[in-house]
């Protein structure tokens, strides 16, 4: 902090030092220039430098005073000039009546005040303009003025995106918004100026900075974030906001805040905070350059390819290169959806649609047999846990069945990896979706032991098996973020099942992007260590449903369990408190990636566990539910069945995962 402090006093006393410099030599070339060569006897007059000094000691003053060099020259424009005009007509204000009591002004010609008044005014807003106009390369954004006063809004963030924001706000006279000062989250620029708008303090600041806005009548009644920070700081921002009646929003990124310049539409919009953001760990970063090896030039087949998961995965296969994209989905209204979207986003991919389910073997191997994919990337599932405790069979037949088709079909006709997409909740089990993952996930192992021991015993190249389990994930269909947000509008009540239930959350981007790290990573390995093994994110700490419920009612800018009541409305059939990514019989370990683990789960003999899946497969189909969730059980001893339902009234708007 100390070398903050002193890098942003040592900035400040330089440009101090260049404007009493430039007021000594004004001074003097003004003589210069009123008496030409007459100029040479009063530079050995004792007298005249009295007058220089004077003239330089009452312009450093008044600049001092009127904080002239706390400009940022980064963000020079017309408001800097107009303050130096001020400045200097005030300093030969004051300079005049000084020097007529100490001298008469006997030798001084009464126009070189003029002249001093044009050279200082231009040698102190020339450098700072040049400046500006060599670090924009043009002169664009230099002659820009302030306008109206709206909306009191406070900044945080004191960088280029800030400068963009205001010079937004003051140009133009419709604007909502008017910046009344601005908080740097770094603490470089605390005591300096953006287009005249002071940078008051830094985030420790907040509350000081509001209390003096407040009692100049300008309270801010708006935050804006103006660049990226951490999901610590805007949690503590958005409790700053909230605490002194504000709203939080950011603004859009920096290519997007220029290119709105000069799209015609001229107005930036605020956007509110990302949920995501305010996620309890940063956002994983994984190796795209290994995503895009993996995908390029390859033809992908993803299931379930309507849903959240499965256009995402999508969307990534043709931003990397897919040779041919198969998308198969049995909903339709879905499958029209996400291949309109790519056919507009990614016209150049080749691309189909087929309208099939995984629960049929013929059309699953129909689909093969015709498309010959190289990877495989495994969505569909039933994955909401209230439809699969109501309907056990239909989750054993597109969980279970469903996948052993696609993996059977994967065997079949040589495709080089498939990814299955797995949950934690298959982890101890206590609902039927997270117990038919289980049996989906042991089958996808299964698979990938059997064809590695091929692979030894006769050579050649076998299909990879990768399963991938992660957490929920924020705003994906029937999620509780989309929930939330409908019950925020109508005015809540906002339902959450149990005050202490939590969960591990991940953007729709990180599941996808693991799911295709993971499988480009299981490509790579020869080392035969990641056989058999699951793929999981470490996902930080788990979050409160309650505390995402708060967040959610705060981001729409009103007050939990006032504006918006949240209501527990009890747990339901299959669902746990607490989450689990591992089971306590699967050891891990660490991949390659900072964050990606690789878990030790059992496994089982893929003839055996083969022949199982068959005869539950018969009870499923025959609609036998007690036996079908014996069947699961027996495959998956640590199933344990949550026999916890709630009443019809609280079934309406329950959260469901």
């Amino acid at each position: 902090m100390r070398g903050v402090f002193a890098a942003r006093y040592r900035r400040a006393a330089v440009a101090f030092v260049h404007d009493a410099v430039m007021a000594a030599l004004a001074c003097v070339l003004a003589f210069a220039l009123r008496l030409g060569d007459g100029v040479t006897a009063y530079l050995r007059d004792p007298e005249f430098w009295l007058v220089v000094g004077i003239f330089t000691a009452v312009c450093a003053g008044v600049f001092w005073f009127m904080g002239l060099y706390r400009g940022i020259w980064r963000y020079a424009s017309v408001q800097d000039v107009i303050a130096i005009v001020k400045a200097v007509t005030l300093s030969l204000l004051i300079f005049l009546p000084i020097t007529f009591l100490m001298t008469r002004l006997d030798a001084m010609p009464r126009s070189v005040l003029v002249i001093a008044w044009l050279l200082l005014v231009v040698m102190l807003a020339g450098p700072r303009m040049i400046y500006r106009v060599f670090r924009d390369r043009g002169f664009q954004h230099v002659l820009e003025w302030g306008a109206s006063n709206r909306v009191p809004v406070l900044l945080v963030g004191a960088g280029d995106a800030a400068d963009l924001f205001i010079r937004d706000t003051t140009r133009d006279p419709d604007s909502p918004y008017e910046v009344v000062g601005i908080v740097d989250e770094k603490g470089t620029r605390v005591g300096r100026r953006i287009r005249g708008v002071p940078v008051m303090g830094d985030l420790a600041d907040v509350d000081r900075v509001v209390a003096a806005l407040a009692r100049r009548g300008r309270a801010p009644q708006r935050f804006i974030q103006t660049r990226g920070m951490t999901p610590e700081v805007l949690r503590q921002l958005l409790d700053k906001a909230e605490a002194h009646g504000a709203q939080l929003s950011r603004l859009p990124n920096l290519t997007d805040f220029r290119d709105s310049r000069t799209d015609g539409r001229g107005k930036v919009e605020l956007r509110p905070v990302a949920l995501e953001d305010l996620l309890q760990r940063p956002q994983a970063t994984l190796d795209r350059n290994a995503m895009r090896a993996f995908i390029a030039g390859r033809r992908v087949l993803v299931t379930g390819a309507g849903g959240s998961i499965g256009s995402e995965l999508a969307r990534q296969a043709c931003e990397f290169g897919a040779g041919r994209l198969v998308l198969l989905d049995h909903s339709e209204t879905l499958l029209y959806n996400v291949g309109h979207e790519l056919a507009e986003s990614f016209p150049e991919t080749d691309r189909r649609s087929v309208l099939a389910d995984v629960r049929s073997r013929a059309a699953v191997d129909g689909v093969f047999a015709a498309e010959q994919p190289e990877v495989v990337l495994h969505a569909a599932a039933i994955k909401h846990v209230p439809l699969a405790e109501d309907n056990p069979p239909e989750a054993a037949l597109t969980n279970v069945i469903g996948t052993r088709n696609v993996a059977d079909s994967c065997c079949g006709h040589g495709v080089a990896a498939m990814v299955l997409i797995s949950t934690d909740k298959a982890i101890n089990p206590t609902s039927v979706m997270g117990a038919t993952k289980r049996l989906a996930e042991c089958y996808a192992q299964a698979c990938d032991v059997a064809e590695r021991e091929r692979a030894k015993q006769n050579g050649g190249t076998t299909t990879r098996f990768t399963t991938v389990r992660f957490g929920n994930v924020l705003g994906s269909a029937g999620s509780v973020v989309p929930l939330f947000t409908r019950q925020i509008q109508r005015g809540g009540p906002v339902t959450v099942t149990h005050p202490e239930m939590t969960r591990y959350f991940m953007t729709v981007r990180e599941a996808v992007q693991l799911v295709l790290q993971a499988a480009s990573l299981s490509q790579l390995r020869d080392d035969g260590d990641d056989v058999g093994k699951v793929y999981v994110l470490d996902m930080g700490e788990p979050v409160k449903i309650v505390d995402l419920a708060r967040q959610m009612i705060r981001l729409a800018g009103l007050r939990p369990d006032k504006d918006i009541r949240i209501e527990f409305t009890g747990v339901r059939a299959g669902e746990k408190l607490h989450e689990e990514l591992f089971h306590h019989g699967e050891p891990t370990v660490q991949t390659a990636y900072s964050g990606l683990r690789l878990a030790a789960a059992r496994t089982a003999n893929v003839e055996v566990l083969h022949k199982a899946i068959e005869e539950l497969e018969n009870l499923a189909l025959c609609g036998a539910v007690a036996e079908v969730i014996e069947g699961v059980h027996r495959q998956v001893p640590e199933f344990r069945r949550s026999q916890q339902r709630a009443s019809t009234a609280q079934q309406r708007d329950v959260v469901r995962w």
